[in-house]
């Protein structure tokens, strides 16, 4: 199971049987809005907007967009995470998007313990890319929640990021842990870290690491090395040691590589998309199509 790019996972959405829904909280934000159209007029998402009507409905007129959104009026920001986080609750949407609000004041509710839906332990943001220089769509985690991943948390986020994996069909998704260096080494605790791990023999994936990015990446330079791993030249999933490293990746793939990118919040009991307003239309387009298809991923196989 590959899927080789995003055009691939455009048409997996489309051909869904059901439309997902998808519910902007605070959704009075032209930026947020201009994408989610977009996906509603591609028949790709059924969009539910919380936030105040009145704003909404003008943006929407502004965009073009046909007059028959389901709106739920709600003016203060918090009430409209509550307000989505009960839709959760009942099974009403399948994945929820940030609008004109703080991440801080989003997150602090989607983890409240009686209102949220915090699932998993850790919660983190999956960046899938699309590059013209690698032969299928891989990921990158975490690429802006986590800081600075003990251990413990790395798991947390490798087993969000299988799940998703899993979600797209892929039975054994392929796994680099990434450092500088490939043999383990005190003074460099991610190599600690990725060994520990990988010893752990997380079940539904491959682990590898620690592995650095041109072996993980490309196969030839694993051959020159003679480093023999399944992973080598092939990861689905690559995990960065940091929010800095992670984010330094992904947008130098973006920017320099010429690579298409969306991401996802994974953990929660939905996806829910925390996307930047100085990310362009194309990223906010696609992170609505890979979390619609990671949604509703159920049992977390790694966690078994």
């Amino acid at each position: 199971m590959v899927i080789k790019n995003f055009e691939e996972m455009k048409e997996r959405l489309l051909a869904a049987p059901e439309k997902k829904k998808v519910a902007v909280v605070s959704a009075a934000d032209e930026h947020t809005l201009e994408a989610v159209v977009h996906a509603a007029n591609d028949g790709l998402i059924e969009p539910i907007l919380i936030g105040p009507e009145s704003e909404v409905r003008k943006i929407l007129v502004g965009l073009g967009a046909k007059d028959d959104y389901k709106i739920i009026p709600v003016e203060d920001p918090v009430e409209c995470v509550e307000k989505a986080c009960e839709m959760v609750h009942a099974g009403q949407i399948d994945c929820i998007m940030k609008g004109k609000l703080e991440t801080g004041t989003l997150m602090k509710v989607l983890v409240n313990k009686e209102k949220g839906i915090r699932k998993n332990k850790v919660m983190s943001i999956l960046g899938f890319m699309d590059s013209p220089y690698y032969h299928k769509v891989f990921a990158i985690t975490d690429v802006g929640l986590l800081t600075y991943p003990n251990e413990e948390q790395k798991v947390g986020e490798i087993i969000n990021a299988v799940n998703a994996f899993h979600a797209l069909g892929y039975e054994n998704p392929k796994v680099a842990i990434l450092a500088a260096v490939e043999k383990v080494n005190p003074k460099m605790p991610e190599t600690v870290d990725a060994d520990n791990i990988k010893k752990m023999n997380l079940p539904g994936c491959i682990v590898e690491g620690p592995i650095s990015l041109d072996l993980a990446m490309d196969p030839e330079s694993a051959k020159i090395k003679g480093y023999e791993s399944p992973v080598a030249g092939d990861p689905d999933i690559l995990v960065a040691p940091d929010i800095v490293s992670g984010n330094i990746a992904a947008k130098a793939l973006t920017v320099l590589g010429g690579a298409r990118t969306g991401g996802t919040v994974l953990g929660a009991e939905v996806p829910v998309l925390l996307v930047s307003r100085a990310a362009t239309a194309d990223d906010k387009y696609m992170s609505i199509v890979v979390s619609c298809l990671v949604s509703g991923n159920g049992t977390n196989q790694a966690e078994k």
